[in-house]
């Protein structure tokens, strides 16, 4: 790595020992015309795209010491079409998983819906408005387990119901971990999605909100929206720049990453309990 004045978005020694192996092994794995000359670090690609993700700029904005944009979006869009960004993300979840005493297998999860307005460079056909948030934009469908670390997410246009989107994401969580038995919801999905679970194996038990005034954390549900605060530290995801909804996708797995990765070398301290209320089933 070229030797420059480090950011605060930067992976660490630790942090890079637990996914280098990841990267050194898909470069590895590269044949073709090209691949013998290769000037970039993958460490420093890594760095640009969390420098993106953390501050939210655009890419063309790259600060110059880091290697070009387009560059870094190259490798940004390869790791996410070939499944690379997601094996990273799921490499430190079950580690981080592992951590906690728990099996890198879940047997409960909590789904919920997030939308977010999205910027001029998103296409018309890929946003719609919700009616009920009154927001321009997209939506992302997120299932977590007990600790609030990603499962699944399928980013869709806002206007997308979330008992839609949620029944698709069901189907890519029984694909992902059968193992999960439970999933608790909000009282803005629909029926049918408790069918759709009953059909997958799955007991989908919806969570009511109380109906006294103020703030009240959830029962079993406040686990994903600190999982939503963790994204919203990371200015990319605060509205939705991505072109293609699949790499809108892969800036939250990138997000949960640089969040676990803290987490599991110690670079940050948790300012909410882990602790949950939800008993032994929820592994």
């Amino acid at each position: 790595m070229n030797a420059r004045r480090p950011y605060r978005s930067d992976v660490s020694d630790a942090r890079w020992a637990l996914i280098e192996p990841v990267f050194t092994a898909w470069r590895a794995r590269r044949t073709g015309p090209g691949v013998n000359a290769r000037v970039h670090d993958l460490r420093e690609i890594v760095n640009a795209i969390l420098y993106v993700n953390r501050t939210g700029i655009p890419w063309e904005y790259l600060p110059h010491d880091f290697p070009p944009f387009k560059t870094v979006y190259d490798y940004y869009a390869k790791w996410e079409a070939d499944g690379t960004t997601q094996q990273v993300h799921d490499l430190l979840r079950d580690r981080t998983r592992r951590a906690h005493g728990r099996s890198t297998e879940p047997t409960a999860a909590v789904i919920d819906a997030q939308s977010v307005k999205t910027s001029a460079n998103v296409a018309e056909t890929s946003q719609g408005i919700d009616a009920g948030k009154k927001i321009k934009g997209r939506k992302r469908h997120v299932i977590t387990d007990t600790l609030g670390l990603v499962l699944a997410v399928l980013v869709t246009a806002a206007s997308v119901h979330d008992t839609t989107g949620g029944k698709l994401l069901l189907d890519d969580l029984t694909a992902a971990h059968a193992s999960v038995s439970k999933v608790w919801a909000d009282g803005g999905y629909q029926s049918s999605i408790l069918n759709h679970g009953a059909g997958l194996g799955i007991d989908v038990e919806v969570v009511q909100r109380p109906r006294t005034k103020g703030f009240e954390p959830l029962p079993k549900r406040w686990v994903i929206e600190r999982t939503f605060g963790w994204l919203m530290q990371h200015r990319r995801l605060a509205r939705d720049h991505e072109a293609l909804p699949q790499r809108s996708r892969a800036m939250t797995h990138w997000a949960m990453a640089n969040k676990m990765s803290r987490e599991l070398t110690g670079e940050s301290t948790p300012t909410w309990r882990i602790e949950t209320d939800m008993g032994a089933t929820t592994a």
